[in-house]
């Protein structure tokens, strides 16, 4: 009989834990995941998630190739429905978040969970941004990638062995290099270039991105010469931008222009404004070109001054001594104190040696008033615009991680309240604005009142007491 009730109880709980529910196995898997460019305007990003259990979070995390002062993550919140099998699209609209230049990789993934608690983080993927309308052939070697589509592979060797020179002689002459190579864009007319990215100016015929390492310039078949020496100035400012990038320093104009014209081997014109400012005495004070240059006719002396005070300082101290500047200038001393510790002068004793160098008349008092901008320490906030996670650049103060927001439609993103915005239950001292609060202080009143009035009473009644006694 024992044995028997033993094996119906048995029976029993294997019947009971039959009926209980399944719960369903959580496996997240993705079924397509895809970025399609509509340049230069949009890149759309979709993905398609199928789970065990109702998906619940769908996250895309995303960036470029740019270098930034620290880690900083894009991510966007595409609406979705839970359920088992979710689609999702997201947009990056360049014409909100401003555009990346031609060239750069863009990296992508997603964060998903379902209602099991389960997480699964997509394989990361990349995608050109690049339009597609132009053969683009790649000539490589020597540290350079130039691309281009027109003029014939004659133009486009001969431009990639100009920048080659180029970066030997700025490694030689100036002590700046890369470790990656450099990316040369070649468009065939600035017309092609302007509609290959978004917002720049009319007049804009070629640009250096440092950040990603990236040059991209309009250059016909017929402007051979000059497309040779213009990426070898772009090819300057992306060398010099990388080694001094920082969010601390501050790099005068003078001197970075300076130092493209310097790669690209100088220019006539230039110097032909230098020396004819000279006699006249009409140099322009070298503290005031520490800022963007004049918009004016005095540009083309500008960029001569600043071309005559770099080759002064490179033909008279040398190489070391300018790479040392450079980094000073990176790590965050000023102008002046950089000049100071390397040279033993300040921008205006700099001025004084090379205005003797070169015949000039000494320099004027009223250039010492012109305000020279100094670096500040960029704070941490929240960026607008897509902030790609990128190499972080080495030797500088690295601030903490952001969240940044890539168009106003996504991400979440909490500004500080203004006083006046500020709720009255986070106000110092006493707050009406709860009404239980209200009811509480009203209660306590009441409660004071009546002890207050039941002591009156009974040192009333006391002192009657005793009078009749």
């Amino acid at each position: 009989m024992k044995k028997a009730l033993a094996s119906i109880f048995i029976l029993l709980l294997l019947l009971v834990s039959l009926a209980k529910p399944v719960r369903a196995q959580s496996n997240i898997q993705v079924i397509n995941d895809a970025a399609s460019l509509t340049f230069p305007n949009s890149l759309e990003f979709q993905a398609e998630f199928q789970s065990g259990a109702d998906i619940t979070s769908v996250v895309l995390e995303y960036g470029s190739n740019q270098l930034t002062c620290g880690t900083v993550e894009a991510r966007a919140f595409p609406t979705m429905t839970p359920a088992p099998d979710v689609k999702v699209q997201w947009t990056w609209d360049m014409r909100q978040a401003g555009s990346l230049p031609p060239g750069s990789t863009v990296w992508w993934r997603w964060q998903v969970s379902d209602a099991s608690g389960a997480q699964f983080t997509s394989p990361q993927k990349t995608v050109l941004w690049l339009d597609n309308i132009h053969p683009w052939q790649v000539i490589t070697g020597g540290k350079i990638n130039l691309h281009y589509y027109d003029g014939g592979t004659s133009f486009g060797q001969q431009l990639h062995d100009a920048a080659v020179k180029a970066l030997q002689r700025l490694s030689q002459d100036v002590g700046v290099g890369t470790d990656s190579p450099v990316d040369i864009y070649i468009y065939a007319s600035q017309n092609d270039l302007l509609e290959a990215v978004l917002y720049d100016p009319s007049w804009a015929a070629g640009q250096a991105f440092a950040e990603n390492d990236i040059v991209i310039i309009g250059v016909s078949p017929d402007q051979l010469d000059w497309g040779m020496s213009t990426e070898a100035h772009e090819l300057t400012h992306v060398l010099v931008g990388h080694l001094t990038f920082t969010c601390l320093g501050f790099i005068p104009h003078w001197l970075n222009e300076g130092l493209a014209v310097y790669g690209e081997g100088g220019r006539a014109d230039y110097e032909a404004a230098l020396n004819q400012a000279i006699p006249g005495n009409t140099l322009t004070a070298l503290r005031s070109l520490s800022g963007n240059f004049p918009d004016t006719d005095l540009v083309t002396l500008a960029y001569g001054e600043s071309y005559s005070v770099v080759s002064y300082l490179l033909k008279t101290y040398g190489r070391d001594k300018m790479t040392k500047l450079l980094l000073d200038l990176r790590d965050g001393q000023t102008a002046d104190q950089a000049l100071q510790a390397v040279y033993g002068f300040d921008t205006d004793g700099l001025e004084d040696v090379w205005r003797r160098s070169i015949g000039a008349a000494p320099r004027s008092e009223s250039s010492q008033s012109t305000p020279v901008a100094t670096p500040t320490e960029v704070p941490t906030f929240v960026p607008i615009g897509a902030a790609p996670v990128a190499r972080a650049a080495t030797s500088t103060p690295q601030p903490a991680t952001v969240l940044a927001t890539p168009t106003p439609t996504v991400a979440t993103q909490t500004a500080a309240p203004t006083p006046a915005a500020i709720s009255p239950a986070k106000q110092p001292g006493l707050n009406f604005g709860n009404l239980t609060t209200v009811i509480e202080f009203a209660l306590a009143c009441l409660i004071i009142a009546v002890l207050l009035a039941g002591l009156a009473i009974f040192l009333i009644v006391r002192h009657q007491s005793r009078r009749i006694k």
